[in-house]
């Protein structure tokens, strides 16, 4: 089935700031356009404020002035739910409560058109137990838009457990001609986003819960390193602590308390002091005004070494060889030597290892460095160290990076690093859901790039680090920490030891 025709009239129960954002991408997209609240009044200052919002459109060239007048004569508040009777779709944005939403579909059923599609803006609700409420589920699906909704390209359009696939396709397709890019997901916890996002909030709390760096420095490591755009603190900060903390909660909760999506006990703490982030002046960073950003922690200037010698395959790191010899420091090869595993040996005896979900301390004289979305582009990395790791080693391996033009932050020997585990655990989840049927591997890419701004989707990763590279890493976190936080799911296990379509051989 194809999308719904212009001329078909689009409603949004709800009129807060999702509403008003929903309301208004169909509106320019040439819809007729109703907006229903139940509070007096409510509905009329919502069309009011999308009308000063095209008018910045045609101030910023955005939309003309006919198109916007146009979209205006199309809005129409409604003073009752019977207004709605004609409309083709009916997108609900109202109180995150079950009970709620529930009512007010079975009332909407009573109203419209038995052809009429039911939609749920829903980001933590079941839409399979929000539809399990009417007579016929079939019609009922979630889009879950993306604050802003007018500037946010992605929907997730989710199909309830009695979804049929018609209206399924009808709501997909409509999205698109909204000129989003629609991203299909069965009905699971957290959908697609939430569920797969949950482990960069998670890590970076547990690292520092472990003592092993404060908050700047996590995030610093995570923007310029990672290649992230904001970091899991700040970005927590301005999202909103206890709304980031509740989607937390549901998922977990949903999925009965499984310990991979176990909440942060120092972020219920920060939600519990009242220090909600940006909205309250204070989260973990201080938002007031005149309050002084604290910096990441940055090694002092040491000297390179005199040379490196590569030992083994670097794997995801093998083209800091490169930039090594780019900047002068011979890099002796003995990548030929099977005894000693891939490391990069200093001239102090010490080495230079992959983060790989093992910890310093159960090797002599060794440093971790992190994984890097693109070493030569990385402004910044992150190493590690035991308390018996030597003076020089440390010295040579912060001097080795900065010779190479990055800022480095020496972090606890916390396994698995910072960026890596965080990568790996976003990877394995990614390959799990995709083996339950949550959705496909494209739209699970396409949904964290444009949902919460990856650089990279979870597979692309994958693709680029190689099929062992998580599963490994998984694999020796596990052995640390036997919680079952970090036990590799089945789904990755048997990719990582599936054969190589590209080899025909198991890797």
């Amino acid at each position: 089935m194809t999308a719904l025709d212009l001329s078909s009239p689009v409603a949004v129960v709800g009129t807060g700031t999702m509403g008003q954002g929903i309301a208004q991408v169909a509106l320019v997209a040439g819809h007729p356009v109703r907006l229903y609240d139940t509070v007096p009044g409510r509905a009329r200052e919502a069309a009011d404020a999308i009308g000063a919002r095209l008018d910045r459109l045609v101030e910023k060239e955005r939309l003309t002035g006919p198109d916007r007048d146009a979209a205006r004569a199309r809005l129409l508040p409604a003073e009752d739910l019977a207004d709605l009777a004609d409309c083709a779709l009916v997108v609900e944005a109202v109180l995150e409560r079950l009970d709620v939403k529930q009512g007010l579909f079975r009332e909407l059923e009573d109203v419209v058109d038995g052809d009429c599609l039911l939609a749920t803006n829903t980001s933590s609700l079941s839409v399979t137990a929000i539809g399990g409420a009417l007579r016929a589920p079939g019609r009922f699906v979630g889009l879950h838009f993306f604050n802003p909704a007018p500037l946010l390209p992605l929907v997730e359009v989710v199909s309830g457990f009695a979804t049929d696939v018609t209206y399924a396709t009808r709501a997909y397709e409509t999205a698109r001609a909204w000129g989003k890019a629609p991203v299909a997901c069965a009905d699971t916890p957290g959908f697609i986003v939430n569920r797969i996002a949950r482990p960069f909030y998670a890590e970076a709390f547990a690292v520092y819960e472990a003592q092993g760096a404060d908050p700047a420095t996590i995030d610093a490591v995570l923007r310029e390193s990672g290649g992230f755009r904001m970091g899991a603190f700040e970005l927590t900060d301005l999202i909103g602590q206890d709304v980031n903390e509740s989607v937390t909660q549901s998922v977990w909760q949903s999925f009965f308390q499984d310990v991979r999506f176990t909440p942060s006990l120092a972020q219920r703490r920060l939600v519990e002091s009242g220090r909600l982030g940006r909205k309250t002046g204070h989260g973990w960073y201080d938002h007031r005004d005149g309050a002084e950003r604290p910096e990441p922690d940055t090694a002092e200037q040491r000297q390179p070494p005199a040379y490196v010698v590569a030992e083994g395959d670097l794997g995801p790191a093998a083209e800091l060889l490169a930039l090594i010899r780019e900047a002068g420091i011979p890099v002796r090869d003995e990548s030929d030597d099977e005894d000693q595993g891939a490391s990069l040996l200093l001239p102090s005896g010490g080495r230079l290892v992959l983060a790989d979900g093992q910890t310093s301390v159960e090797f002599r004289d060794l440093v971790y460095f992190d994984l890097a979305l693109d070493y030569r582009r990385a402004t910044r990395i992150a190493l590690s160290a035991s308390q018996d790791t030597s003076a020089q080693t440390l010295a040579e391996a912060a001097g080795l990076f900065q010779a190479l033009g990055k800022q480095v932050s020496f972090v606890g020997d916390v396994p698995g690093m910072i960026v890596a585990r965080t990568v790996a655990r976003i990877i394995d989840l990614a390959h799990d859901a995709v083996a339950k049927g949550v959705a496909t591997e494209e739209d699970i890419d396409t949904a964290m790039r444009l949902g919460v701004n990856y650089p990279l989707g979870p597979f692309e990763w994958s693709r680029r680090l190689g099929r062992t590279w998580a599963y490994v890493l998984l694999d020796d976190l596990h052995r640390r920490d036997p919680s079952g936080r970090y036990a590799p799911s089945l789904a990755l296990y048997r990719h990582a030891h599936a054969s190589d379509p590209r080899e025909g051989t198991a890797s």
